[in-house]
């Protein structure tokens, strides 16, 4: 693995899945992946889960999971990375874990975004995301501090679609300065800093999407209930919910957050302090320390389950002292 390699999470996964499929007496099974195999998830899994017996309801769940963690990380979260891995992972009591990673072709990063079943919700819904740097404009209508833009954002698309369309006009106009912005924000240093950061989320344009009104009339037949309905109607993306979220903070003064939810670091190069990396960084790839350090893995996870306290207590300290420092 190259030190700054994205396929520390394709990869790993990609072995998982070929593992789960050679053993299936391990309980699980690893469906989705990179590129087309993201697309196959609804095909693959009722599939496969049928082998380990796991009801249809629960299937019918992660699926659910499954369409609803993609469209929230390229919809609801828009951070400059787009979707280009999706793995679902799912155990035979039905339990479900859920792995994607994104890319920024601007900067060639990339980030990982963790979800963990049963839970559902698009409201702050990851138990991590990693990634090796916290964008500063990012439009997040995942967090606690959107929840009034999200109910904003409802209510538009329940009303008559050209009164929304003519108000997204408007909001248009604002941030493009034909009105000025100043007429919106108050404080005048708070002003520029704040000003920045919208323009950059909401990426002025001469006018909205051209496809913004039809899929408006869509929603005001259907009526979405909440935002997860919303999200998983047919043409819903990324530029229809910042159209409705720019409408709602510029024009209605609801809350958006703009901080980047990333939780963890991540940082393949500390993979290659341990064994070394096939670039020669830090230094060349050694098999046989690789082989070691398994071995030693593999003793560890064996006196956890013999119960092997005083070890473990050694090994949480060691944990402990290795742990990078807080920033």
């Amino acid at each position: 693995m190259d030190w700054d390699s994205s396929g520390s999470t394709t990869v790993t996964l990609g072995i998982l899945r070929q593992v789960a499929d050679e053993n299936p007496h391990l309980g699980i099974v690893v469906v989705g992946g990179k590129g087309r195999l993201a697309v196959r998830v609804p095909e693959e899994l009722p599939r496969r889960a049928e082998r380990l017996g796991v009801s249809s309801s629960k299937v019918e769940e992660a699926l659910l999971a499954s369409r609803l963690a993609a469209k929230t990380d390229n919809v609801l979260l828009q951070d400059g990375y787009q979707l280009y891995h999706h793995t679902l992972i799912m155990s035979e009591d039905g339990l479900w874990a859920i792995v994607q990673q994104g890319m920024n072709v601007e900067v060639k990063l990339a980030r990982r975004y963790h979800w963990l079943g049963p839970r559902t919700s698009t409201v702050e819904p990851h138990s991590g995301i990693a990634s090796v740097r916290r964008e500063q404009a990012v439009l997040d209508l995942t967090s606690k501090r959107s929840i009034g833009a999200r109910n904003v954002i409802l209510d538009l698309v329940r009303q008559e679609p050209r009164k929304t369309v003519k108000e997204v006009f408007e909001a248009y106009r604002l941030l493009k300065g034909i009105i000025p912005i100043t007429s919106w924000l108050t404080g005048e240093k708070s002003d520029h800093a704040k000003r920045d950061v919208i323009v950059k989320v909401y990426k002025p344009q001469a006018r909205p999407p051209r496809h913004l009104e039809p899929i408006l009339r869509k929603l005001y037949e259907i009526s979405p209930r909440n935002i997860e309905e919303l999200l998983l109607v047919e043409g819903v993306g990324p530029a229809v919910l910042r159209s409705l979220a720019l409408v709602s903070e510029l024009i209605y003064g609801a809350e958006v957050s703009h901080k980047d939810p990333v939780t963890s670091p991540l940082d393949p190069f500390r993979y290659a302090y341990i064994v070394g990396g096939k670039d020669g960084v830090p230094f060349k790839f050694d098999p046989k320390l690789a082989e070691q350090v398994v071995k030693f893995l593999e003793d560890v996870i064996e006196r956890a389950r013999i119960g092997d306290r005083e070890r473990l207590h050694v090994l949480r300290r060691l944990r402990r002292l290795l742990a990078p420092p807080k920033t």
